[in-house]
């Protein structure tokens, strides 16, 4: 089912992701134990301010802002084809929480402690100083052992207390285009954060990348924590949220983190999305759906970033290259519906992209 595309207002400057640090310590978790003891979070300022950079990334050569891909992807214009209709082009990285720390390798590079707090998935290494290296040296709670990516959101709290997801979290890799065969492997060490800790209710709301919003029990598409969430045990405060997929084949990061990337656009005369001619580069379309275990009265509940609507999130790509290769082409270009392993139960017969163990065969 195609996607309903938006055209996003304008591009934020760098300026409006970077913040004074409020959060906590880090917190050590991983998918084989429960999750972190709650520990106690510092007042919710009265109000972010912004601060600037003052580092740039190791990766990044005359620290102007810009990542250059090596090599950059050339000569590609967006696919207007139709392949065969298949309803699911998708599969999942299953991937627990690691540990929380005010860091953001991505917008404050090199600087601890200068972000709010975030949670951090997958890579357990993830640290302000992170690069692709180091990533790729780290070890990961994703099922998958190629999945080496950095995951990160900012930090929940009930009051003062860490709302924690528990277990594997759904992050799904997905077509962003209608021509799901187009669809190729993100390039090692892109990186992007979607949305904006400084976006307003309405700009969330109207946000290209806005699925469900926040829901919880028969309550969906709010942009405010719902005010009638039940409280019963199988009852969690749920997010779903998607990420630009087309790149510009260019870099790797750009200055405000977000203009390498774009949500496709509508193809003129027809109903198909595609990429647009600027990001021609039709890349996996990530979808973070998150279940925070809270429920009844969420008065108290916030986010480190701010208000409800000041979710967003960050990406940083160090899935082994074959791994992530096998999975697109499998399960993506495929048009099946996997799972972590690349295996879809209603088409047993296509096999699975990885074995039991969640590694190439």
């Amino acid at each position: 089912m195609p996607r309903r595309s938006k055209v996003l207002s304008g591009t934020l400057v760098a300026s409006a992701l970077l913040l004074t640090s409020i959060g906590i310590g880090t917190v050590a978790a991983n998918a084989d134990t429960p999750a972190p003891a709650p520990v106690a979070a510092p007042a919710t300022p009265a109000g972010h301010t912004m601060a600037v950079s003052t580092a740039a990334s190791p990766e990044d050569p005359d620290g102007d802002g810009y990542i250059p891909a090596n090599p950059p992807v050339t000569g590609v214009t967006p696919s207007t084809e139709e392949p065969p209709h298949r309803y699911f082009h998708e599969f999942q990285a299953n991937c627990s929480v690691t540990h929380t720390a005010p860091d953001d390798p991505i917008v404050f590079p090199q600087q601890p402690g200068k972000s709010h707090d975030h949670t951090f998935m997958g890579n357990t290494t993830t640290d302000a100083n992170s690069t692709t290296a180091s990533l790729d040296a780290g070890s990961t709670t994703c099922l998958a052992p190629g999945d080496r990516s950095a995951y990160w959101m900012p930090t929940m709290y009930d009051g003062d207390r860490p709302v924690l997801p528990v277990g594997p979290q759904t992050i799904y890799y997905k077509a962003g285009v209608t021509d799901y065969t187009s669809v190729r492997p993100f390039p090692k060490g892109l990186r992007y954060v979607v949305a904006s800790p400084m976006q307003s209710a309405q700009e969330f709301r109207d946000h290209p990348g806005f699925v469900e919003g926040w829901e919880c029990g028969d309550s969906f598409f709010n942009v405010d924590f719902p005010t009638d969430c039940p409280e019963r045990p199988d009852v969690q405060v749920n997010i779903r949220f998607q990420a630009p997929s087309c790149w510009d084949g260019k870099n790797l990061d750009t200055p405000d983190h977000k203009s390498h990337m774009a949500y496709p656009v509508v193809n003129p005369g027809t109903n198909n999305n595609i990429c647009p001619a600027d990001h021609p580069v039709a890349l996996p379309m990530i979808e973070f759906k998150m279940a925070f275990p809270v429920n009844g009265d969420l008065s108290r509940v916030r986010l480190a970033s701010g208000a409800s609507y000041s979710f967003h999130y960050d990406f940083f790509n160090a899935w082994d290259e074959a791994t992530l290769d096998a999975m697109v082409g499998h399960c993506i270009v495929g048009g099946l519906q996997c799972d972590a392993r690349g295996y879809d139960q209603t088409h047993p017969e296509a096999g699975a992209a990885l074995n039991e163990d969640y590694e190439l065969p």
